[in-house]
């Protein structure tokens, strides 16, 4: 089971990282807070202190179209929030 799908990167989460040292992530809806854990520690090579998670809902979406309304709806997600142990950091940029 592949457990982390990929880093939230967006301003709030940037800003956080540096102050804070915490770091988002969209993870897999079965995953729990200690397979999250110890996937980024492997991954990344850093010592996690605290993983708090979010379960998100899909939502119902509509739009009009010629031939007439279509319904639909968005995939549910799960996210981790991830708080690294002091002096610890995650560099998304480094591979690119």
């Amino acid at each position: 089971m592949k457990i982390l799908d990929k880093p939230i990167i967006t301003e709030k989460m940037t800003d956080l990282g540096e102050k804070l040292s915490r770091f988002g992530f969209v993870v897999n809806k079965d995953a729990n807070k200690v397979q999250i854990k110890k996937a980024i520690e492997e991954l990344y090579g850093v010592e996690v202190v605290s993983v708090n998670t979010m379960n998100y809902a899909g939502k119902r979406k509509s739009r009009y179209t010629k031939t007439g309304l279509i319904n639909g709806k968005t995939n549910a997600t799960k996210k981790a929030i991830v708080t690294l142990a002091e002096g610890e950091t995650i560099d998304f940029y480094s591979n690119i």
